[in-house]
């Protein structure tokens, strides 16, 4: 049986962890990916920072007439079903997930997420000259062209825990 699990992304319009602006989702199944998804969401709090929209490129026009996140979720949760979540840099998308969640007061399922920057870390040490998603990425094999875009990076993200992580 093959690699089963869902990579995940969100940027952020600003500081707070629950303004989740965009995601992309890629599943996995046996080793092979089934499923992409990517979606804008109106963040809450409702502002971007500078910095944010630096960094991805998205502005408060670009999601002003995008679902907010319980409207996403629908679409995500059955997507990911029971599988475990994989991301680069774990902790921050884990946080986004529970402070968006929470700002819904929607239940958070209890996910494993397991992170691609972990292990890049533990795999390749000192061989690469640091464990930034493109930099892994490239190591594995899978050249990110758009990076800062939530579906490219979830998609860098699969690629990397197909080759790096062991899933149970």
């Amino acid at each position: 049986m093959g690699k089963s699990f869902a990579a995940i992304d969100f940027e952020t319009a600003n500081e707070q962890r629950s303004s989740v602006c965009s995601v992309g989702l890629v599943t996995v199944h046996d080793g092979i990916i089934t499923d992409k998804f990517y979606s804008l969401i109106r963040p809450v709090p409702d502002f971007y920072r500078y910095f944010n929209t630096k960094v991805h490129g998205l502005t408060a026009r670009d999601t002003a007439d995008a679902p907010d996140f319980p409207a996403v979720w629908a679409q995500l949760q059955p997507l990911i079903g029971d599988l475990p979540l994989a991301a680069h840099n774990s902790p921050f998308d884990e946080s986004c997930l529970k402070a968006v969640m929470a700002a819904y007061s929607l239940p958070y399922p209890d996910y494993h997420f397991y992170c691609t920057c972990r292990a890049s870390r533990q795999i390749f040490g000192h061989s690469l000259p640091n464990h930034q998603l493109q930099t892994t990425a490239a190591a594995c094999g899978f050249d990110l062209g758009a990076h800062h875009h939530a579906l490219a990076d979830a998609e860098a993200c699969a690629a990397i825990a197909l080759k790096l992580i062991d899933f149970p």
